[in-house]
């Protein structure tokens, strides 16, 4: 399918931490069906997963997400990846506070633990909660470098300058893409720290654009394009009845609303072009009855299977409508589609 199609796929990852099993789950699916992304546009666990995706050959990407994600229920962040069953902690609820709970005060293998340097101010000026020197190692064990740039994914990872506030943009056409840039996609202040890069420290690009569609939609081509835009916070949900429910509510909101309004920017650009042939179709996963206030630090094995789960569910619904021929595929201008 990926050699005889009439489109390119672009997959765009957005930021969310520990929901980005999420889009783990949706790249299966993808491949599952032979839909492989030609370009993959990342920020923050989007730029992680993504890199994974890209710097691996088709065969060894499924394999390599697992070993990042571990979404089999083995994960050792929470004793037994739970608490004991008739406890008072045994609701999922609980569960899932507890696991969020542990990762804020142990961090999690392979890719952060704790350091608490705000206590004592760098020299460099990175204060933070938590190093990411293991995920470092992480990517340099699970990255093939030449694949991730000179490979069959072309690969581009957004970052933000901490001190001009500037957008930046590293894409694998034109620069050697190494841990580094993937980490500083990655930094989300006060959690983990900036990290440097030709004389600048870099941070969550998801401070500006956690849906990062600009490096795609700022200058489409004429070939016909499926962007498949992976979004891990939902914009409408119910309303909040506890405190915990609000603070979760504000969390999605800070960040979707982004979205909300980078679509209908691109929307009103290219409104009329008959020389762009662009569907955008976004995943959002919108199905968080469960999660909790800490949901972005949950971890835990349990958890993160389901997560897994919902992304290859809702991919699934996308490609449904793609064999049905109900996506306007090829229709000159963009269009913002809904799956499922």
């Amino acid at each position: 399918m990926t050699a005889t199609r009439a489109f390119d796929v672009v997959l765009v990852l957005g930021g969310g931490n520990a929901l980005g099993a999420f889009e783990a789950g949706v790249y299966q699916a993808l491949h599952d069906h032979d839909l492989l992304p030609d370009w993959i546009v990342g920020t923050s666990i989007g730029a992680i997963n993504g890199g994974i995706i890209a710097g691996n050959a088709a065969p060894r990407r499924i394999d390599a997400l697992r070993s990042m994600w571990r979404p089999d229920g083995t994960m050792a962040d929470w004793p037994a990846s739970g608490v004991p069953q008739g406890s008072p902690w045994s609701s999922e609820v609980a569960r899932r506070t507890a696991a969020a709970t542990w990762t804020l005060a142990a961090g999690r293998p392979g890719m952060f633990g704790p350091l608490l340097s705000s206590l004592a101010p760098w020299a460099d000026h990175r204060p933070s909660l938590f190093e990411t020197e293991q995920l470092a190692a992480t990517l340099a064990r699970l990255i093939d470098p030449d694949e991730l740039n000179a490979g069959h994914c072309r690969f581009t990872a957004t970052a933000l300058d901490l001190e001009t506030g500037l957008d930046v943009v590293f894409d694998s056409r034109d620069t050697r893409i190494g841990a580094q840039h993937i980490r500083a996609s990655a930094a989300l202040p006060v959690a983990y720290p900036a990290v440097g890069i030709e004389g600048r420290w870099l941070v969550d690009g998801g401070l500006s654009a956690n849906l990062p569609l600009d490096p795609v939609l700022a200058a489409p081509s004429a070939r016909p394009m499926l962007c498949i835009a992976v979004d891990l916070l939902p914009l409408a949900q119910p309303l909040p009845r506890t405190l915990g429910d609000t603070a979760t509510r504000m969390q999605d909101l800070i960040f979707a609303a982004q979205s909300r309004r980078t679509i209908a920017h691109w929307q009103a650009i290219h409104a009329g072009r008959d020389d762009i042939a662009v569907t955008l179709a976004p995943i959002v996963y919108t199905d968080q009855r469960i999660e909790v206030a800490g949901k972005a630090m949950d971890f835990s094995g349990p958890t993160i299977a389901r997560r897994w789960a919902a992304g290859r569910t809702a991919a699934e619904r996308l490609i449904a409508d793609l064999a049905a021929g109900s996506l306007p595929i090829g229709r000159p201008g963009l269009h913002v589609v809904e799956t499922g």
